[in-house]
């Protein structure tokens, strides 16, 4: 089995502070670079699950940068150049801390709370009558504001500006461009035969400026469903294939594992910990229409630093 990265410990030149998410590892260094490691962890229910996936990191790196570079033209990025599969490197931003969802179907959290009988989502009113996985009538959005431990809450518009969460000249600059990156997306989507269902971005300041950040489009940010089949699955009340890290989820919650107080994280065997790195290579394939091509992986560490160091002295 594949070596799985699941932390780094890096020390490069001019390093002035570490940052270690769920998943990414943020190293800033002087001129307010960035050095942004996606790791092999995998979360679920705001836990870090026990096993690396392999290839996972290399997965979003490179679907995010694919994105990246075909959504500049909507909105100024952090990335600057992708040294190794696994690592991005870019501008430090002051990270603007709202989330911007935008939903185009009634899925995951938007479903389950127009399930228990809610319909009023973060400002937004829901209509009557939907079914799980219907198309809303336009994208909505639904922002959160962004913790740095635990889990992310539900706001609206109005608060955010009435509360100076975000002054309001930049909230509408983040919903323009929220709106316009997600029709891209969805239209980068179409091509290859899918849905873009739900999303995130993240946003920060740069020289007064808002910049686009962190991964967009990826299967650890947003839901996917197969456009073929997906009418008729609808009309038949049956579930979508999707794609999308939900399936760790189920796993998860078939397991007693729902990230509740009292709960134990269920032990992943090695067979699924290999499912959800084919499912992974699945998705970067059909989101980009190339051949993974599997990174090395016996001293990823070494590799990575020997990339990134290479990188900075030459930029």
């Amino acid at each position: 089995m594949a070596k799985a990265l699941t932390e780094s410990n890096f020390n490069f030149p001019g390093q002035k502070k570490v940052y270690k998410g769920k998943v990414r590892d943020v190293y800033t260094l002087d001129n307010d670079i960035m050095v942004m490691v996606a790791s092999d962890r995998i979360s679920a229910f705001d836990h870090i699950l026990p096993k690396g996936i392999p290839f996972k990191g290399q997965v979003l790196n490179q679907v995010a940068t694919l994105f990246l570079n075909a959504t500049k033209d909507i909105v100024p990025n952090w990335l600057i150049g992708t040294p190794d599969p696994s690592v991005a490197v870019g501008y430090a931003c002051e990270p603007i801390r709202v989330e911007m969802v935008i939903r185009g179907y009634l899925a995951g959290h938007s479903a389950r709370e127009y399930k228990s009988g809610k319909r009023i989502l973060c400002g937004v009113t829901l209509p009557e009558g939907m079914k799980e996985n219907d198309r809303f009538p336009e994208p909505i959005i639904t922002p959160a504001t962004k913790a740095d431990e635990g889990h992310d809450e539900d706001i609206s518009r109005e608060d955010i500006i009435s509360k100076n969460i975000v002054p309001e000249e930049i909230y509408r600059q983040m919903e323009s461009y929220t709106r316009a990156l997600f029709q891209r997306g969805t239209e980068m989507a179409a091509e290859r035969g899918l849905i873009l269902v739900d999303t995130k971005y993240e946003f920060g300041l740069r020289n007064g400026q808002v910049f686009l950040i962190d991964e967009i489009h990826t299967p650890d940010s947003s839901r996917y469903f197969y456009a073929e089949g997906y009418e008729e699955r609808q009309a038949k009340g049956e579930a979508q294939k999707q794609l999308s890290k939900e399936f760790v989820r189920q796993w998860l919650i078939e397991n007693g594992f729902q990230g509740l107080e009292g709960q134990l994280m269920p032990e992943m065997p090695d067979d699924f910990v290999k499912i959800i790195t084919d499912r992974y290579i699945e998705l970067y394939e059909r989101i980009t229409g190339k051949t993974f091509e599997k990174s090395e992986s016996s001293d990823i560490n070494t590799r990575i630093e020997k990339h990134v160091i290479d990188f900075l002295e030459t930029n």
